[in-house]
């Protein structure tokens, strides 16, 4: 594998507990041909003033985590395992009374296609006055100058002039800082950032990407950034979960696991950078497909793809451990350096 560049930590070492924890999170699907695990024994810490990435390819799970953590799985799929921790609560057995202040409050939920999310028949400000007036009670004077304060300070440009405006007349660009202004108005603690800058231009998902960023060191918030951009994370995350058909495979700080992956799964997604430094007729590729929801898979759900298989990956599931491979324990919490594959030591070190 070709040199990765390895990338400078944003922030220093976190001091304190976690504000967020999910803890062997599962979740499952009803399907037409059975229940389909779709999330599986998935766990995740978030700290205050800091970013973590949820990496992986469409169909990985880490948007279903995402909604999970808000309280918004519906049926046919359901949380059957697993708690999500906030401040000590568990929110999975929370009342749906108890979760109602805490998610949308405390913990925000920006989604990836705000025109969708947006109503279209109330201009923007209404909306976002609207949110102030239920959740904090304020008048509707008062309501519609927060919100235009609001967004200004998502850098919406004249946003007394915009905030009367619809949906519909914004680009994709400002809809999304629109919907980060909603997420902000009633200052939480967590903001979940679930593919912010799909579908935009380069040069606005920069813009989108180091405005949550300035946001979040104004308000120490902490972040769950969900993405299958590796660009994005070198540039934002502090710490990364990667992903792989419904279960983390790695996970550790981003400048860790950028200089030594310690799955084939990473590696193969570090090695599919282009690189301005090689002469490549083509971009590499992962081979093959990842499994289906639909899929059983006895062993590593990525031993049919992996370059490094051996026998025991198609048998045995391998769990996700430090390097070192000892047994979890409260001294390798969900942010400590581990991956998921039978073989990462040899990975790890690159003696394969």
């Amino acid at each position: 594998m070709p040199e990765t560049t390895v990338v400078t930590a944003r922030r220093p070492p976190v001091d304190g507990a976690p504000v967020l924890s999910v803890r062997d999170l599962c979740v499952e699907f009803d399907t037409r041909d059975g229940v389909r695990p779709v999330v599986q024994d998935v766990s995740l810490d978030v700290y205050a003033g800091r970013t973590l990435a949820v990496l992986g390819e469409s169909g990985s799970g880490k948007s279903v985590t995402a909604r999970s953590v808000m309280g918004l799985i519906d049926p046919p799929g359901r949380i059957t395992a697993g708690q999500v921790l906030f401040e000590g609560k568990d929110l999975v057995r929370s009342s749906a009374e108890e979760r109602r202040l805490i998610s949308g409050e405390r913990i925000a939920i920006v989604f990836q296609d705000a025109l969708s999310a947006l109503n279209p028949v109330f201009s923007v400000g209404e909306q976002i006055a609207e949110l102030l007036r239920t959740r904090r009670g304020l008048g509707r004077r008062a309501a519609a100058a927060r919100a235009v304060e609001l967004m200004a300070r998502v850098r919406i440009p004249a946003a007394e002039r915009r905030a009367k405006e619809y949906p519909h007349q914004f680009s994709g660009g400002m809809r999304q800082r629109a919907m980060i202004a909603m997420a902000l108005a009633l200052e939480p603690t967590v903001l979940i950032a679930d593919e912010p800058t799909t579908a935009l231009d380069v040069t606005v998902q920069a813009q989108i990407m180091d405005l949550l960023l300035d946001l979040q060191d104004e308000t120490g918030m902490g972040m769950i950034l969900i993405t299958h951009d590796l660009g994005v994370v070198a540039e934002t995350a502090d710490t990364l979960a990667v992903m792989y058909a419904g279960r983390v495979v790695e996970r550790g700080k981003v400048e860790d696991v950028f200089a030594r992956p310690g799955h084939p799964y990473t590696r193969g997604l570090l090695h599919s950078i282009p690189r301005l430094d090689q002469d490549e007729v083509s971009l590499w590729a992962i081979p093959g497909s990842p499994p289906t929801v639909l899929s059983r898979v006895a062993g590593c759900a990525f031993a049919t793809r992996c370059d490094v298989a051996v026998d025991i990956c198609s048998t045995s599931r391998p769990e996700l451990a430090p390097p070192d491979s000892a047994p979890p324990t409260p001294a390798h919490p969900p942010a400590a350096r581990a991956s998921a594959c039978h073989r990462r030591e040899e990975v790890l070190h690159g003696r394969i």
